[in-house]
């Protein structure tokens, strides 16, 4: 029989298929896992019986302080170093048990973030989706992040504004991240105007894990496509801060890929998309 004995600040517990022991204190609670069947254990508090205490194992990770005051423990009094991140406070980080080296054992592939960027109307993504085809089809998994479909749900509350661009950005590469972290190989499709936004999309990652495309289309071949009718709107006065006509946009200065126009000649979205694998393929993220 287990007895759990209620004594402060010692917890213990003891067993008939156990060592016996004298009472040892113990200013940690552990979870902890018996090596027998549910059935066989049976519990109960005493107040008259000598404590005693089992083996017990436990990682750094499952235990957590007991404060000599129960009260204290419940209003938190003894938690000192609780990190903060932001506004957030209170908070900790949770390992899980399966990590990213096993998703991408798993997956035979590594996850990383593909980040699409330039003009409205330079082919973004055409070149995302078609990009995430041309992975399908060689049996990798990847996720497009698409600038207008994550404003209709995640970013739906943020305008066009410098500081909700900022925002928007942000919250992207944080997302992508995730991906990257789960194994996945994370196609993000944003204008993405401001070089300080997309460096700190690229901070987040590890190094070589941020592969940034720049789609590097002049603006009069994008105004001329217009596939929104949205360089229209910009042009008549009915869109303020539209990129590339009254709100700036910021060329990368040291991406790993650019796709550029060449005169009157155009990359298919496929041939385009095949340089993309193809780098993906020689720095090694299409295998474990």
């Amino acid at each position: 029989m287990v007895v759990l004995k209620a004594l402060r600040p010692a917890i213990c517990c003891s067993s008939s298929i156990f060592d016996d022991g004298p009472l040892v204190p113990v200013d940690k609670a552990s979870f902890v896992k018996f090596p027998l069947l549910a059935s066989s254990l049976s519990v109960r508090l005493s107040r008259s019986n000598n404590a005693k205490l089992s083996l017990v194992q436990a990682t750094e990770e499952s235990s957590m302080p007991i404060a000599p005051d129960p009260a204290a423990a419940i209003s938190g009094e003894n938690l000192h170093q609780i990190p903060t991140n932001g506004k957030a406070t209170n908070i900790v980080w949770h390992k899980s048990l399966i990590g990213k080296l096993n998703w991408q054992e798993l997956l035979k592939q590594k996850g990383c973030v593909i980040w699409i960027t330039g003009l409205s109307g330079s082919g973004k993504s055409t070149l995302a989706c078609a990009l995430c085809h041309a992975l399908y089809s060689r049996g990798k998994l990847a996720y497009v992040l698409d600038g207008d479909n994550v404003r209709h749900g995640l970013n739906r509350d943020l305008s066009f504004k410098a500081k909700d661009r900022a925002e928007n950005i942000r919250r992207i590469g944080e997302v992508a991240k995730l991906f990257a972290d789960a194994g996945i190989i994370c196609i993000a499709s944003v204008i993405s105007p401001y070089r300080k936004d997309r460096d700190a999309s690229r901070e987040l990652l590890p190094e070589g894990a941020f592969i940034e495309v720049f789609m590097n289309v002049s603006l009069q071949i994008c105004e001329a496509r217009d596939p929104k009718g949205l360089y229209k709107l910009a042009r008549a006065g009915k869109i303020k801060g539209f990129t590339g006509i009254d709100d700036p946009y910021e060329p990368p200065l040291n991406c790993e890929l650019e796709l550029p126009q060449k005169g009157n000649i155009c990359a298919s979205p496929c041939e385009m998309a095949e340089t993309v694998v193809s780098y993906l393929e020689e720095k090694g993220y299409l295998q474990a």
